[in-house]
Order: structure tokens, then sequence, then C-alpha cells
């Protein structure tokens, strides 16, 4: 008997053995499989569009104000502000004769007269003559404003276009400048240069 059980004990044991490794493989095929890990990139954000910075305007300020000379103003400064920046108005000052609303330009003088002085002694600043050929690439807002159909908020552009898109490479380029057509382009056409 005991010889028999040690012959079918191996027999036994070979088969509980499979059925050991069957269940276990049975269990594998029906276990959930561990989700992979999966990294998402940062959603992408806006990138701000580089804006225009006005540069600062100069202007010499002159007549009856505390401390005549040249400032230095912020943008879009106006006249007030050049006289606030001259220490004010003198005692004898005629501040009915200045427009003390109007906007300052780069090398404007602001000339406050006296009372009782002439009016010529208060002449306004002097237009720019243009200087043909005006360079596109290196002119200020005050030079692109001396050419006809050009004012200041075109001049603007032209100088924003030119920081965010480098120097324009042919005359014809200024018609990718907002505001710029044909028509305008033609006027300034024989008066513009790029170098």
């Amino acid at each position: 008997m005991a010889g028999w059980f040690g012959k079918k004990r191996g027999i036994a044991t070979l088969i509980l053995s499979n059925l050991l490794v069957a269940g276990l493989a049975f269990l594998a095929a029906r276990w959930p499989a561990p989700g992979g890990v999966e990294i998402l990139p940062p959603p992408p954000t806006a990138t701000a569009q580089p804006t225009f910075t006005p540069a600062p305007v100069r202007v010499y300020v002159s007549g009856a104000v505390k401390s005549p000379g040249v400032y230095t103003l912020p943008p879009h400064s106006i006249a007030q502000d050049a006289l606030l920046a001259a220490g004010g108005a003198t005692d004898d000052a005629d501040l009915s004769r200045v427009n003390l609303a109007a906007p300052l330009e780069e090398g404007q003088q602001v000339n406050v007269p006296r009372e009782g002085q002439p009016a010529s002694r208060n002449s306004p600043a002097p237009t720019p003559t243009v200087t043909c050929p005006v360079n596109v690439n290196t002119a200020t807002a005050v030079q692109l404003e001396s050419l006809s159909a050009i004012g200041p908020v075109i001049a603007e552009r032209i100088i924003k276009y030119r920081q965010e898109h480098g120097p324009f490479r042919t005359v014809d380029a200024l018609l990718e400048v907002p505001g710029i057509g044909e028509a305008t382009l033609g006027r300034i056409r024989g008066c513009v240069a790029v170098q």
C-alpha cells in the first residue's frame, strides 16, 4: 500500500501543480492590467504680442516760466506738462495765449508769453521741411511726418513695424504697414528710400 501511495503521490503532485499553474494563468488573464502612466503636456498659453512703446519727447520751454530749458517728457505729454516741468509760470505770464492742452512733439518749443508781449513772440514750432529721400529704416517720427500723407499715427505704425519685423527691404514693403495703401505709397514713393 505504501508503494502504491508513493507512486500515486508523484502523479497527484503533478496534477495539483498543473491545476495550480492553470489557476494562476487563469487569474493572471483575468486580472486587470495596470494602466500606463499618461503624461499630458500643459495647455498652451497665449503669448503676448510685443507692444510699441512710444519714445519720450524733448521740448524747449521758454518765456515766462520759472526755469526755462530743455525738458524730456513722457510720450503723449501736453503743453501743461511742459509748463509744470519748467517750474510753472511766472507772475507776469499770459496763459490765456497758450493752449495748455496742445500735444507735444519731439523738438517743439513751448513759449509762454508775458502780459503785454506782442503775439509774434509766441510763434508756433517750425514745420519740418522734407529732405528727400527719407530713409524709412532710420527716420524718426518727425522725419516721417514731414512726408505728405504721413501723419503721427502712420509714422508710429512705420516705426512699430520695423521694430517688430526688422528693416524694410524695399519701398513696396511699406504696403505691409496698416494704413498705407497704393495711393499713399504713390504720394511718398519719390521721397522715401530703404538704405
